[in-house]
């Protein structure tokens, strides 16, 4: 270990050197020991000194894991995130892993080697326009204009990528890693975040004294900003319920009695139902996006008359999607340590009222959790799996197809202390979000808004990369799971155990059930018929487990994950689902169909 620190000490002072040490030792300050991504002959003189500074280059299948593994990694650990690739269609493989991690507020640096000076704009080989594919997903474009300036860029990247908490892209003409520089490599520059201005947090302590039912909505700043303990003193301080934000599952242990559960699609109706009887929300770390506060369940739960103070530590976000009357630039953490302080010995108009307030969180929660264990009864009368079951037919190991909700239920009991969780997007991956329970941050990783398929295993491979200590169990549809289910083989190669959990109801469910409520159920290019995904995962190197019978979901779970942490090996669980299907994803983006042709009046 002292070899390792002395390798990893940093230059000091302005020294002679090239542009690829000054490169890696900038990465190297920044306190970078793992990269994602495919060798390239682009990049591979600052490759050539990766392993004696102390950086592990992870190679993957395809560079679009490569990015969601940053993802995951930076999402676990809180630090940078670090992607790389052949310039042209290796850099372009990245662009929607890159679009995810911007939407998750994630601290990725993805180092995008380009094509060399002299060939700029004469369409040689793997020639492409790079900073343009990301200027719509990263916070800040550093493009290396002279060698001279390799470290200066470099460390501007990963400093930005910090203090604003997205992705950053560091643009370097291949030909500048060469060459002989005198430079000095900066020292990263962390910033630090305030409570926000004193007028605005007087008039949120004042309201918030004044509020009778008051609710904090826990978003992803209280996740970033390690803001879960004063979140939970606020919440107690106020007896107010907490929701938590969509697919931000991980900001409120789920074990505190004043836990209800995330808002959004498919979230939880006792989260939902309190929210609407708020009179002041204090929306923590949460910008209160659209498709985390659409009505669901045929609740449109969001008040209406309720007064919203939000903490944003961006301030554009600040009003941008609800109405607010008291918005405060500032980081999650400090904001809430500073309003406990100010509410400390105050009268509150909600102190009389708590032990009601308890009483209805608990009710409203109860009667959630038997909804939950009771819901079986998405049935489809037309379905295959109804016509199968009138036939006596089985799946194809002779058990029978289980109902996704059970199933979620029996995993969410099986689930292992302090497990990091991935979802995909697809339609058995979001009623999951009524199911995934934490009790500590950094614990669930989705794509969030951006929602890209392809998401679950290779984010999960990375969050394992940062945490090998903790369990990583990704979940995904068929559908979803055919989009990078090759880098089981990046796991098994690099010793990266995960477990996955694969969905096996041989459709494309979200869109397909858009067919079924709008298009009469004519159905088109919806079937996903497949071989043995555990047979494949097998054949790459894993281990494999097909579950037909309810009672082996959880049996399944807990022999997966002890393969992964003790004997270091990853499995996938491949579940016999019906193609039941739940509430569809956009149904407010969808309408009836209007016909005008002749030749298509029948299809309406």
């Amino acid at each position: 270990m002292n070899a390792v620190n002395e390798l990893r000490k940093v230059v000091q002072g302005v020294q002679k050197m090239t542009p690829s040490e000054a490169f890696v030792e900038t990465c190297v300050a920044n306190g970078v020991t793992e990269m994602f991504g495919i060798m390239g002959s682009a990049f591979m003189d600052a490759m050539d000194i990766f392993a004696p500074a102390g950086i592990r280059l992870i190679p993957v299948v395809h560079e679009q894991g490569a990015a969601h593994m940053a993802d995951g990694y930076a999402r676990v650990s809180g630090r940078h995130g670090v992607v790389i690739g052949q310039n042209g269609p290796g850099i372009s493989n990245c662009v929607t892993a890159i679009a995810a991690a911007y939407w998750a507020h994630s601290p990725v640096v993805i180092i995008t080697p380009e094509t060399g000076t002299m060939g700029i704009g004469l369409g040689g080989f793997q020639e492409a326009n790079q900073l343009p594919m990301f200027q719509e997903f990263t916070k800040y474009q550093g493009h290396v204009v002279n060698p001279k300036r390799m470290a200066e860029f470099t460390g501007r990247c990963f400093d930005r990528a910090m203090s604003e908490m997205g992705p950053t892209q560091l643009n370097i003409p291949r030909d500048f890693f060469y060459g002989e520089i005198s430079c000095e490599i900066p020292k990263p520059m962390r910033v630090e975040r305030g409570a926000g201005g004193e007028n605005s947090l007087k008039a949120a302590a004042d309201l918030l004294a004044t509020a009778k039912f008051p609710v904090i909505l826990a978003g992803g700043g209280v996740v970033m900003g390690d803001a879960v303990s004063e979140c939970k003193a606020l919440a107690e301080r106020l007896g107010a319920p907490v929701a938590t934000g969509y697919l931000r599952n991980d900001a409120f242990p789920a074990s505190h009695p004043l836990w209800t559960g995330p808002l959004g699609y498919q979230g939880s109706k006792a989260a939902m139902k309190l929210i609407a009887q708020a009179d002041v929300v204090i929306a923590l770390g949460s910008r209160m996006g659209p498709f985390g506060t659409l009505p669901q369940h045929g609740l449109d739960y969001w008040p209406k008359e309720a007064k919203i103070i939000q903490v944003e530590a961006d301030h554009t976000n600040l009003g941008l999607v609800k109405k607010i009357t008291v918005g405060i630039h500032g980081d999650a953490k400090a904001v809430a340590k500073a309003l406990i302080a100010k509410l400390a010995s105050a009268t509150l108009a909600c102190d009389a009222t708590k032990a009601e307030r308890a009483a209805k969180i608990k009710a409203e929660k109860d009667a959630w959790e038997k909804e939950l264990t009771e819901w079986t009864h998405e049935r489809d009368p037309f379905s295959l799996d109804m016509i199968e079951e009138a036939k006596g037919e089985r799946t194809p190991t002779g058990g029978t197809y289980l109902h996704p909700r059970q199933v979620l239920r029996e995993l969410e009991k099986a689930m292992p202390a302090r497990a990091m969780v991935s979802t995909d997007i697809g339609n058995i991956n979001s009623v999951a979000n009524s199911y995934l329970r934490f009790e500590e941050p950094r614990s669930f990783f989705a794509p969030m808004s951006f929602g890209n398929c392809g998401y679950a295993l290779p984010t999960i491979i990375g969050a394992k990369c940062a945490a090998p200590d903790r369990p990583a169990i990704a979940y995904a549809g068929d559908g979803a799971w055919a989009m990078s289910m090759v880098e089981i083989m990046t796991a098994v190669r690099h010793d990266i155990p995960v477990t996955a959990v694969v969905f096996h109801n041989r459709q494309w469910g979200a869109e397909k059930k858009n067919q079924v409520d709008f298009y009469n159920r004519r159905f088109v290019a919806g079937e996903l018929e497949s071989e043995s995904f555990s047979g494949i995962a097998k054949a790459m190197g894993a281990e494999g487990i097909v579950v037909d019978k309810l009672e082996d979901v959880g049996v399944a779970l807990k022999k997966a994950v002890d393969m992964q942490m003790n004997q270091g090996k990853t499995c996938v669980i491949e579940i016999m689902c019906t193609r039941e299907l739940g509430d569809p994803f956009r149904r407010d983006a969808l309408s009836k169909p209007v016909r005008f042709l002749e030749k298509y009046k029948d299809y309406v």
